[in-house]
């Protein structure tokens, strides 16, 4: 039996009715609260590496921070 990829997962994972993706998202949530400081600490570089890498191949993608700010709250009310 061949492993799913991570897009796999996703793409299968969306199909999910909500209530189930919830569930999903929640237990995935949990599951990294077990993580050690160490493994918290190096999946937070690889995350501002990769955010990195992205500016620099592609700068006009940034977005100011009050617009993110500003669409967020917007879509909380």
């Amino acid at each position: 039996m061949r492993l799913m990829s991570v897009e796999e997962i996703e793409f299968e994972a969306l199909k999910l009715d909500p209530k189930a993706r919830a569930r999903l998202a929640e237990r995935l949530l949990v599951s990294l609260d077990d993580l050690s400081e160490s493994e918290n600490m190096q999946l937070w570089a690889d995350e501002a590496q990769s955010r990195d890498a992205q500016m620099d191949s592609d700068p006009g993608s940034a977005r100011a921070a009050e617009d993110v700010f500003s669409e967020a709250r917007s879509r909380l009310k």
